[in-house]
């Protein structure tokens, strides 16, 4: 039986739900409300049907969009559309607020969205007090419908299944996991011949550690990215390595992979597992190339003061003969950039639009040789 204290407790609970939201009264009208999504409804438009036990895990509760069985009772935040709060949600409300551990909510799960199945009261209650996170046993079901997003997911949840890893490697084309599960395999014999005992799910974690993230990172430094808009980082991973390792690919993008990159991946993996992220090499290369210029005898000394002022012009030389000067240019590009296309852009773009500019001509070194000074 209720005391006079526990009652007077839920009245100034009751009262301070009401105060605190008048922006979310309770009491509303809900022709204009619209519903949490159903799960019901996703389910059946995604055709997820094999479902898959999680286990426990922390849930960003704004990624929990719907119901199982009530969504038609909260609205888009997870909140009540109509009627006083329950005394249950209040108790709910008020233990959170405390800091009482509460059990795990129960969510289904279908890709990215979680729909509650068991704890919706605890839901709103942490979404109301504007919670992050909440703890969940979750199912997932996987989504079948033949849309090139769900193949591609299908094969992120089979890979990361397989191997343990966490669902981070996001790759947009149909059949490039089984490329990263062949050099798991590679790295887990190497493992099991050269250190011994060894698991998979081991290995897995080595090579993610080790080569995948490593190798990334050096993608990332090089800016290759920009290059390709529409592709992930993990996109770019698996067709350097990839036509690196496997296939030995020669380059067609200038300077060999192999100055960079060592030839194997295990040779890669023992230059890289002692370093610091910082201390990942860089994957550009530098480019020097020497342009022949004829200008207007008027503007050339304008023009070689509007040279000098770029970083990438090291020396300028007012010449005879065929040409008026002699510049030195140092570039960088990155690893899929040709050594051509980078300078030819440069020199249309930085050089030969200058006021006074009667022509030009690049030369490229082939072999080279310096005398040290």
């Amino acid at each position: 039986m209720a005391t006079t204290s526990s009652k007077s407790m839920m009245a100034k609970l009751l009262d301070f739900f009401v105060s605190t939201n008048k922006d979310n009264t309770e009491i509303r009208d809900c022709t204009d409300i619209k519903n949490i999504a159903s799960f019901e409804n996703t389910q059946q438009k995604e055709r997820a049907f094999d479902s898959r036990e999680r286990g426990v895990q922390t849930v960003k509760l704004s990624q929990i969009s719907g119901s199982v069985g009530r969504y038609q009772d909260f609205d888009e935040q997870f909140r009540f559309k109509s009627g006083a709060p329950s005394e249950r949600f209040t108790s709910i409300l008020e233990a959170m607020r405390c800091g009482v551990a509460l059990p795990p909510v129960k969510l289904y799960q279908i890709k990215d969205e979680y729909y509650v199945l068991d704890g919706n009261h605890r839901v709103a209650a942490a979404k109301k007090l504007h919670h992050d996170e909440i703890l969940a046993t979750i199912i997932e079901f996987i989504p079948s419908s033949e849309t090139l997003d769900n193949v591609l997911y299908k094969e992120m949840v089979d890979f990361c299944d397989k191997t343990g890893l966490p669902r981070s490697i996001k790759l947009t084309e149909v059949g490039q996991y089984q490329n990263l599960l062949e050099q798991i395999d590679e790295h887990f014999a190497y493992l099991k011949d050269n250190i011994g005992a060894a698991t998979f799910a081991a290995a897995a974690r080595d090579w993610y550690k080790t080569i995948y993230q490593p190798f990334c990172s050096i993608i990332k430094r090089g800016n290759i990215a920009t290059t390709f808009p529409d592709r992930t980082i993990a996109d770019l991973y698996v067709y350097i390595s990839v036509g690196h390792w496997k296939r030995k690919r020669p380059a067609q993008y200038g300077i060999g992979l192999g100055k960079m990159i060592p030839e194997t991946m295990e040779q890669f993996r023992d230059e890289m597992r002692e370093l610091n992220e910082v201390e990942y090499p860089e994957m550009k290369q530098g480019i020097t190339a020497f342009v022949l210029m004829t200008v207007r005898a008027k503007n050339e000394y304008k023009i070689i003061e509007k040279l000098f002022e770029l970083d990438e012009i090291v020396e300028i030389h007012a010449v005879h003969g065929d040409a008026d000067l002699l510049i030195k240019v140092k570039l960088s590009r990155d690893l899929l950039s040709s050594d051509a296309e980078v300078i030819s852009n440069f020199v249309h773009e930085k050089m030969r639009q200058l006021n006074g500019v009667i022509s030009s001509k690049t030369l490229i070194p082939g072999l080279s040789r310096i005398k040290p000074i």
